[in-house]
Order: structure tokens, then sequence, then C-alpha cells
């Protein structure tokens, strides 16, 4: 794969996470638990939405955290090399996700 390519998607991929984690900020907000305005089972389903977007939300931020290193192994010159053996990722391992580090030995 192009290492411009590569960067442009994991940009992409950065900027789309980035918008989606604006979005979602009211989902994460604090839940009200006020029994005047809202029924018990209400809160308790608003409670289990705000976990799991929670969840999501750190999930994102892990692979915004994988993106943001990609990027710099891209400035550096290290793009394509595994960060465990030093031997080339294979290229295919790359297209389908540039933010990957490892080669295929290394990650199982």
């Amino acid at each position: 794969m192009d290492v411009s390519k590569a960067k442009q998607k994991l940009i992409e991929e950065f900027q789309s996470l980035q918008a989606l984690r604006e979005t979602a900020r009211a989902s994460r907000a604090p839940v009200e638990l006020d029994q005047q305005s809202v029924g018990r089972l209400s809160r308790m389903d608003a409670l289990q939405k705000q976990n799991m977007e929670l969840a999501t939300e750190h999930r994102r931020q892990m692979r915004v955290k994988a993106i943001e290193a990609a990027i710099k192994r891209i400035d550096n010159g290290d793009f394509g090399y595994c960060l465990i053996c030093d031997e080339k990722i294979a290229p295919q391992r790359i297209e389908f996700d540039p933010a990957i580090s490892c080669c295929i030995s290394c990650s199982q």
C-alpha cells in the first residue's frame, strides 16, 4: 500500500472518530436521578445506555491512539515494520488496517 494513501486513510478515520465523539457527547453525560421526572425503569435504561456509550468511547479513544501512533510511524519512516520483531508487515495486512503495528507472527 502506498504510504500517502495509508496516511490519508488514517487521517479520514481520525476525523470521523472525532466527529463521532462530539456527536455522542450528550450520551455520556451523567444520568439525572430525579424520581419526579423519570421512573425507575427509565433511569435504569438511561444508565445502561450511558455505560454502553462510555465503553464505546473507550474503544474510540484506543483506536484514535493507534491511528496517531501509525501517523507518527509514517512521519518517522518506520511505517510498515513490526514494532516487536522489526520485520516488514505484509502489505495486505497494512491495506486492511493501516494502523496495525505488528506482523501476523508477533500478533499471535
